[in-house]
């Protein structure tokens, strides 16, 4: 029942991810990779997942939330260019609360997933998302590699 769960999951994102257009569709096919990524490398059982989802889903997106909106706000600001030392010190309280409160929402996800998930799981999804993170740094890596050389080929 275990193994038919993953394929399942990952075939009904797919398609839901095929009938969106452009970037939105890439974004839900990564989300698709990343949740059978991660359920694969955390071993979840069908009941772990049921509740485990639910619980980072939302998580990220309270994280994506303050990286869109608050720290768009603080990016926006350091490329303004030449700050004043108050104008850099407010941009740096700024910046730092926000880490702060990305810190406690982290701090949360643990507290959250430990009725859900044994202690065990909960240290292996910090490596499964930097293992992700990896491999889709490399996939755009070799995406724009491959890009880059059929530039160059069509070039006179």
């Amino acid at each position: 029942m275990k193994r038919l769960i993953l394929p399942v999951l990952l075939l009904m994102m797919t398609l839901a991810s095929w009938a969106q257009p452009g970037e939105q569709q890439m974004q839900e096919r990564i989300k698709a990779q990343k949740v059978a990524f991660i359920t694969e490398r955390l071993n979840l059982s069908s009941e772990e997942a049921q509740n485990f989802w639910p619980i980072y889903n939302a998580y990220e997106a309270k994280i994506n939330d303050m990286r869109q909106n608050d720290l768009r706000e603080v990016r926006q600001a350091m490329r303004r260019g030449s700050l004043s030392d108050k104008e850099a010190q407010d941009l740096l309280d700024r910046f730092m609360a926000v880490e702060d409160k990305m810190h406690e929402t982290k701090k949360q996800l643990v507290k959250d997933l430990s009725g859900t998930l044994p202690p065990q799981k909960i240290i292996q999804l910090k490596s499964a998302e930097d293992a992700f993170n990896r491999k889709l740094l490399e996939m755009l890596k070799q995406r724009r590699e491959k890009m880059q050389n059929r530039r160059n080929k069509n070039i006179p």
